[in-house]
């Protein structure tokens, strides 16, 4: 279907690609996997022909046709809604549009009429007397309402032009679907959407995400770029992961015998695919997993940061008391009435469909912004650390890392600079690296080092506003793992699913019209009827 060969990509010394040679065949979902700067979108803009490798070639099987999710908002302005997405398909766009300027013509001839025929004859065979019809539910589909089809895109706000983007991309049945992180700006029910569309999706699907929940529910292979190659791997991406961790702990066992090992292996795979096959996600495209191999499970070459979340001490049973709180931003009630007493354990989900009311919850309980109306007490063996949505306002000076991980050094050891050149390495922050100026850090540096000032201050009470932005999948999967095992109080807001649903053990909605509230985990709350009965009303 679509191949690659002896693909090399070079920016002055460094190599980025060296010989690489792949297939990607029909029926299959990949998910590009790599670490930050390995070329995953350099990758997909390559297969795309929107950049040129330094040699080597791409090749799509003739007759067969590629969509690629469009990453500049702005391009398609000057167009409608509509027609933003008929231009996804851009042969039968092109048929239409030719159909369209013969009609427009006054003087039209008798070679005019045998054209149009001919032209109706291909369009036909293309579908395309549906095609307005289909791109219309593509997009009801993926929220946007039938009042603003016709609509021209300059006047949709940014959501929204990501959704008639997505929709561009999926539009025609395109042989090959190439998307570079589709789930960014996307809300739970439209990934949820998307998530079945491409599971039962018949051809090729190369994607990259950070979203873990979402490459396990629509990858059969996952491709990792590592050393300059790219190899395919029958499985989800929590697959590859556990796999190669157990690859890695069993080449770090140098004295068990392989007949162990390769038991031990076994097993796991006969684990993992009976998992597999009991969760909500499996489908008949699910069944590659009957295919995994032994053979392709390799250690990984990935640095995962050493993320641990140690408590000073252990708070009392007297956590958080909120009464009556109420928020409100230029004339818009962004939540009101929140009641809420948190229980020690509790590591809560707060949700909203309104991205401001979860920003202005936890600057209130943080102490940043006043409340409107109503109070809230910590209870006073409780500590918190506070990471928030926009944390450029840490990073405005030139302190180098070491001095700028310091300021929140809580004795007199840890002001040293063996110790802390220790922790940030443990952040993957070693030698030069530590010594860089804190205000050209890049977005996923930036929350790295906010992990490793939360760390430092050893809180029991964490608060977390969409924790995983910037930092690539090494990184959120090792924060997950340290979020399970933290014996302390959380507060979690993400759209990252799998943070949400293996962290959190109760969940608060935050509405205009008050607080929903319950013990239970996420996707138990996104799936329950009455929940979703109530949670229409609360928005009315």
């Amino acid at each position: 279907m679509l191949s690659v060969s002896n693909l090399s990509v070079q920016f002055g010394k460094r190599v980025l690609f060296d010989e690489v040679n792949v297939t990607f065949t029909s029926g299959n979902c990949y998910g590009i996997i790599g670490a930050n700067g390995a070329g995953k979108s350099t990758f997909l803009k390559i297969l795309s022909g929107k950049q040129d490798a330094n040699s080597g070639s791409v090749h799509l099987e003739p007759g067969k046709r590629m969509s690629v999710l469009e990453q500049n908002h702005n391009a398609f302005d000057e167009h409608t809604v509509l027609n933003t997405v008929l231009r996804g398909n851009k042969p039968l766009y092109e048929v239409k549009q030719e159909m369209d300027s013969i009609y427009a013509k006054e003087d039209f001839s008798e070679a005019d009429g045998d054209r149009v025929g001919e032209l109706q004859i291909v369009f036909e065979e293309m579908n395309g007397w549906n095609a307005d019809s289909d791109a219309a539910a593509l997009l009801s589909n993926l929220g946007i309402q039938e009042s603003i089809h016709y609509t021209p895109m300059a006047e949709l706000d940014g959501v929204q032009k990501v959704r008639v983007l997505l929709a561009q991309a999926l539009f025609g049945n395109p042989d090959v679907l190439i998307m570079d992180e589709p789930t960014n700006d996307l809300d739970y029910e439209t990934i949820l959407w998307l998530e079945h569309f491409l599971a039962n999706y018949d051809n090729t699907v190369i994607v990259v995400s950070h979203d873990r929940h979402f490459l396990d529910a629509v990858c059969t292979h996952i491709s990792d770029i590592d050393f300059g190659k790219i190899n395919h791997f029958s499985g989800n991406y929590t697959f590859w992961y556990e796999s190669s961790q157990l690859a890695a702990r069993q080449r770090a066992q140098q004295n068990k015998k392989a007949e162990e090992k390769k038991k031990e292996l076994q097993e796991f795979i006969a684990r993992f695919s009976a998992n597999v096959a009991k969760s909500k996600q499996a489908t008949s495209r699910k069944k590659m997993i009957d295919k995994l191999n032994i053979e392709e499970i390799k250690p990984s070459s990935r640095r995962y940061p050493a993320i641990i979340f140690d408590q000073e001490r252990e708070a009392g049973d007297q956590i958080l008391n909120i009464e009556q709180l109420k928020s409100s931003l230029e004339g818009d009630i962004l939540f009101q009435d929140v009641t809420v007493n948190l229980a020690k354990g509790d590591k809560v989900v707060v949700y909203s469909k309104d991205s401001r009311a979860v920003t202005a919850f936890y600057q209130i309980i943080s102490g940043e912004e006043k409340a409107d109306e109503g109070e809230f007490q910590w209870g006073v063996t409780t500590s918190q650390a506070y990471l928030p949505l926009d944390n450029s306002n840490y990073f405005n000076n030139t302190m180098s890392l070491v001095d700028w991980l310091r300021q929140y050094a809580q004795t007199e050891e840890e002001r040293e600079e063996v110790y802390i050149r220790g922790f940030l390495g443990k952040m993957i922050f070693s030698g030069e690296e530590a010594l860089k100026q804190s205000n050209v850090l890049s977005g996923g540096e930036k929350v790295r080092c906010m992990l490793s000032k939360m760390m430092m201050t050893r809180a029991n009470v964490l608060m977390l506003d969409e924790p995983t932005n910037h930092l690539d999948l090494e990184s959120i999967t090792a924060f997950n793992n340290a979020l399970k095992n933290f014996k302390g109080n959380i507060f979690l807001t993400t759209h990252d699913h799998a943070f949400a649903q293996t962290v959190g053990n109760r969940i608060i909605e935050l509405t205009p019209n008050g607080i929903i509230d319950r013990y239970m985990t996420f996707d138990e709350y996104m799936t329950d009827s009455k929940i979703k009965e109530l949670r229409q009303k609360m928005y009315a």
